[in-house]
């Protein structure tokens, strides 16, 4: 049997030459002796030693107690002193990552921002034509990072009417923005949001009580498509 496969056993033989194991650990350890040689010879050189423990009279050792020499004290101290240095550089190296990786943060958020700014949409106003006569709906679409924030105009309809508002994009997907209730005596203004991003956005609805009016949002600057409609309400 290998070493390595007999070192847990290897490390009980010292007691068990001294007969300080429990029983059956006694026996396990047994067990294996009958099957290993390497670890029977070993037990047999640890067990005449232990035979010869009784004999030592230690009111008879002269020797005085072996002391450490004096030498040992500063190579301790040296050694501690290394290791503090080590500690101290690799602290020094973690303080360092984190603040270039701070700066490097720092940098790429004034780079975005920079991009963000000469490269995003810009608000996109839309106005919803083929309305029947004294309604008045329009909508202001501004990109933010978590979406598009939405500015809702209406004028004309019923009071009380509750409004839903929702955003379409690629493939007819429609996204959800939000309900107010229009108040009658003028103008109604909402703002609310939708996490569909400004540039996926390809038109806006509102349901308005029984009816649904949708205006297409055209972002190449030349404005709608095509005429707003009225259809009916799902």
């Amino acid at each position: 049997m290998t070493t390595d496969r007999c070192r847990e056993w290897r490390e009980a033989l010292g007691a068990y030459a001294l007969d300080q194991l429990a029983e059956e650990e006694r026996a396990s350890v047994a067990a294996h002796l009958e099957g290993c040689p390497a670890c029977r010879a070993e037990a047999d050189s640890l067990r005449a030693v232990a035979d010869l423990l009784p004999l030592a009279d230690p009111a008879r050792i002269e020797a005085p107690a072996p002391r450490p020499s004096s030498a040992l004290g500063e190579r301790v101290a040296a050694a501690l002193l290394v290791s503090r240095r080590k500690l101290d550089r690799r602290r020094r190296q973690r303080r360092l990552a984190l603040a270039l990786s701070g700066a490097a943060a720092a940098a790429v958020l004034a780079i975005l921002v920079l991009r963000g700014g000469g490269e995003s949409s810009p608000a996109e106003h839309v106005e919803f034509a083929s309305l029947p006569a004294g309604i008045n709906i329009g909508a202001t679409l501004d990109p933010h990072p978590y979406g598009t924030e939405i500015h809702v105009y209406v004028k004309g309809i019923r009071s009380g009417t509750l409004c839903r508002v929702f955003l379409r994009g690629p493939g007819g997907i429609t996204v959800p923005a939000g309900t107010f209730r229009y108040r009658w005596g003028g103008d109604s203004t909402a703002t609310l949001s939708s996490a569909l991003d400004l540039s996926r956005t390809r038109a806006i609805g509102i349901h308005a009580g029984d009816r649904t009016f949708v205006a297409p949002v055209s972002l190449d600057g030349s404005g709608a498509s095509k005429d707003d409609n009225e259809e009916d309400a799902t």
